[in-house]
């Protein structure tokens, strides 16, 4: 690793911490029915605006987390958990995930362009806009409100996600661990997860919905793995691969556009 089929809409309640100058009490969330009994469940991200990257004094920052401020200018859909082992299978017909086999468990193995041909997939049996998330929007789901490193605080815990110090040397089923306030789990650790971005420097200023790089070399991972110590899984850690590196920490989220 271098830097290293129907819808159903659901309304649900998850508590939130507030965000810039509105308060998130509520959202919604969409049920994706894939057959078999087979569901994917995607939470409604508000718009909003924060601050994206580290600051100075951030513990192990790097130097390409620039602090810069960001808006979302328009709600779009997360999925509540990394897509697991029977979500791609149903599908896909296969399961590419090599060890740590469990239906419950996030499907790994899975390069950027095998994320792409499964999005391809959803959007022609769906007839939606499935995608991978932008950076920006990965982070500003991840922090949910929150300032520190982690969006529990500046400092994670075995309790609170699955990462190096956790010594269980593989991945664990989704929700494991508690959510953030979004609704999200798994944000911190489990497995790497995709971005659709380019990777490249961040922008000097204000930026409104990035998507960025337009071309470049390697796509974006972002939230750390159990492989990895907590430092790769602060909410502003970059990691970075080709689009067709793969790994048994790699898998991935599916955002949609509102």
């Amino acid at each position: 690793m271098k830097k290293i089929l129907g819808i159903i809409i659901v309304l649900g309640l998850v508590s939130a911490y507030s965000l810039t100058a509105q308060e998130v009490k509520s959202v919604k969330y969409e049920v994706v029915d894939l057959g078999k009994g087979v569901k994917l469940e995607m939470v409604l991200i508000p718009a909003g605006k924060f601050k994206m990257g580290s600051h100075g004094l951030e513990k192990n920052r790097i130097d390409d987390e620039m602090q810069h401020e960001v808006t979302i200018t328009n709600p779009y859909y997360l999925g509540k958990s990394e897509v697991t082992q029977e979500q791609w299978e149903a599908v896909m017909g296969n399961n590419p995930s090599k060890k740590m086999n469990g239906a419950k468990f996030p499907v790994t193995d899975v390069s950027w362009e095998d994320c792409k041909a499964f999005i391809e997939k959803m959007n022609a049996n769906k007839k939606g806009d499935y995608r991978l998330p932008t950076e920006s929007e990965w982070e500003y789901a991840c922090r949910a409100g929150a300032k520190t490193a982690f969006s529990v605080g500046d400092k994670i815990t075995p309790k609170d996600a699955n990462y190096a110090d956790s010594n269980t040397n593989r991945s664990v089923a989704v929700e494991s661990y508690k959510p953030n306030a979004f609704g999200l789990y798994d944000m911190h650790g489990n497995v790497w997860e995709w971005c659709s971005d380019w990777y490249g420097s961040f922008p000097n200023g204000e930026s409104i919905d990035p998507n960025g790089p337009a071309e470049g070399k390697f796509r974006v991972l972002r939230g750390g793995s159990f492989l990895h110590f907590e430092s790769n899984a602060r909410s502003s850690f970059r990691n970075y691969n080709s689009p067709n590196y793969s790994f048994v920490n790699v898998g991935f989220r599916l955002a949609k556009t509102k």
